[in-house]
């Protein structure tokens, strides 16, 4: 579509043992890096920091 421009996007994904945090910034012109959209959620299937329930965390990151 002529004047659309497609944005360079980085995505930074925590996976905890009590929770995922995900980011999402914009890759400014000046290379700075605007943070556009962030959330968390409980996680579920790991325990200190090992997976023990793969489909329980694949949940909890969708």
């Amino acid at each position: 579509m002529p004047g659309k421009t497609e944005k360079e996007l980085v995505v930074a994904l925590d996976i905890g043992t009590s929770k995922i945090v995900a980011i999402v910034g914009e890759l400014q012109d000046d290379g700075e890096l605007e943070v556009i959209g962030f959330g968390s959620h409980p996680s579920r299937g790991l325990k200190k920091g090992v997976v023990n329930n793969i489909e329980a965390t694949v949940n909890s990151i969708q």
